[in-house]
């Protein structure tokens, strides 16, 4: 049975994120999800349709090898994670691997390490997807190498392996998919289990700054920390194989735990609001909306909102939040639903133009849904009904599934498929 572990501390859990896309344009999407791991962009000015066959295909580049990594895009670079590339290495290695943003064209490789070749064919390759900040790159392989690498040469600064060295482990065997955060002078990440749940790191050297401990931490997930701003106190909100957990950012202070009974695996990046906190887990467990409560004495306790509702469950694509609203595939599958944030109740349900499980990004009022089978759909974001606004069939699809998660930026929707980088345009005309 779900419980409530609340940890006395004078400060205040959730981060505040806007979930309603802004008026001006980002120019980068430095990080899994986002600058701000919404998944929502902040693009004006797109496609409210989309043209027969999709819209115009700008490029379509290869060199990104295999994989599942998403692509972290800033100043000129676009860089993400593969192996097996034949046209940047003679081998089958894990290369972090940069690309042109204009063009596509290659332009830097680092060997990251073997290959993950664990599990089943089709799940193998890399899955974590890196952050750029600055003139510094920073990488997770599946197996815990974490690479810092210079932005703009690929030459390798330093790394660490969380396993290794600070003794992390992952809640499940699919290798680590966590996006490290940079934050200020640090970065963080999660090693996971009962020696270092998360940790802090000079960016700079690598050098140990705090380690959390949570205990009877069942190991790292594979989401992907984000940021909280609340009373003046920052907030560092992830969750593990053991659930959602707020930890302080200036000391690694463990301030609350939510946990859940063990499940297969606990993936999608939470997402949040003010003092409130969704976190959903796939395999049939649910979605659940957290309210944080200060105490007397600046205790700090966690209250459910609802608990985990199985309607509301997602494997791995992510959920978005629109307005009120999350929008999400059920579970693995391509019925896509609207549910209404505060009271977890749903608005809608329906399938949607492909198959199987589907990754989601939002932008200028529009869902933009990436199918495991190599299909890409536009979709209002409305609670009123399931409205699709156009689909396509992304080229090179169907060896392997369509996992990387959709970027929107300039105007332009960016796909990673295995070895291809795809840029389509997609500003209204």
């Amino acid at each position: 049975m779900r419980y409530l572990a609340a940890v006395v501390c004078a400060a205040l859990f959730v981060s505040v994120v806007s979930s309603v896309p802004a008026a001006t344009p980002s120019t980068a999407w430095p990080s899994f999800r986002g600058s701000d791991r919404t998944a929502v962009s902040t693009e004006t000015g797109l496609l409210q349709k989309w043209p027969d066959g999709g819209p115009p295909l700008l490029w379509d580049a290869t060199g990104a090898g295999r994989g599942y990594a998403s692509l972290a895009i800033a100043d000129r670079y676009i860089i993400t994670l593969g192996d097996g590339s034949s046209q940047v290495a003679d081998d089958p290695d894990e290369y972090l691997l940069a690309f042109d943003r204009d063009t596509g064209k290659p332009l830097w490789k680092l060997k990251s390490g073997p290959a993950w070749t664990k599990g089943q064919p089709t799940w193998q390759s890399s899955r974590s997807t890196p952050t750029i900040e600055g003139d510094r790159v920073y990488a997770l392989t599946a197996d815990g190498e974490l690479i810092c690498a210079e932005t703009a040469s690929g030459k390798e600064l330093w790394r660490k392996n969380l396993p290794n060295d600070f003794g992390g482990k992952k809640g499940d065997g699919w290798g680590y998919s966590e996006s490290p955060l940079v934050d200020g002078p640090h970065l963080i990440c999660t090693p996971g289990g009962e020696e270092a749940t998360m940790v802090a790191l000079d960016k700079l050297t690598g050098d140990l700054v705090w380690k959390t401990v949570r205990a009877g931490d069942r190991g790292a997930g594979h989401a992907s920390i984000v940021i909280s701003e609340v009373g003046g106190t920052r907030i560092y909100v992830q969750t593990t194989a053991s659930g959602a957990l707020g930890v302080r950012a200036k000391d690694g202070k463990l301030l609350w735990s939510y946990e859940i009974d063990k499940t297969t695996a606990v993936i999608p990046t939470p997402i949040v609001r003010g003092d409130l906190v969704f976190f959903a887990a796939g395999y049939k467990r649910g979605g659940a909306l957290l309210k944080q409560v200060i105490g007397s004495g600046g205790e700090i306790t966690v209250e459910e909102i609802y608990g985990l509702k199985p309607s509301l469950a997602n494997k791995h694509g992510g959920i978005v939040l629109v307005g009120d609203y999350l929008y999400g595939c059920a579970d693995d599958q391509s019925i896509i639903f609207c549910a209404d944030l505060m009271t977890g109740e749903e608005r809608w349900k329906s399938r949607g133009a492909g198959k199987s499980s589907a990754s989601i990004a939002a932008a200028d009022g529009c869902l933009y849904i990436h199918y495991a089978d190599g299909t890409m759909e536009l979709v209002k974001a409305s609670p009123e009904e399931f409205q699709s606004l156009g689909s396509f069939t992304i080229p090179d699809t169907g060896e392997r599934p369509s996992w990387a998660h959709p970027v929107i930026l300039d105007g332009k929707l960016y796909l990673r498929e295995q070895d291809h980088l795809l840029c389509y345009d997609v500003r209204a005309k």
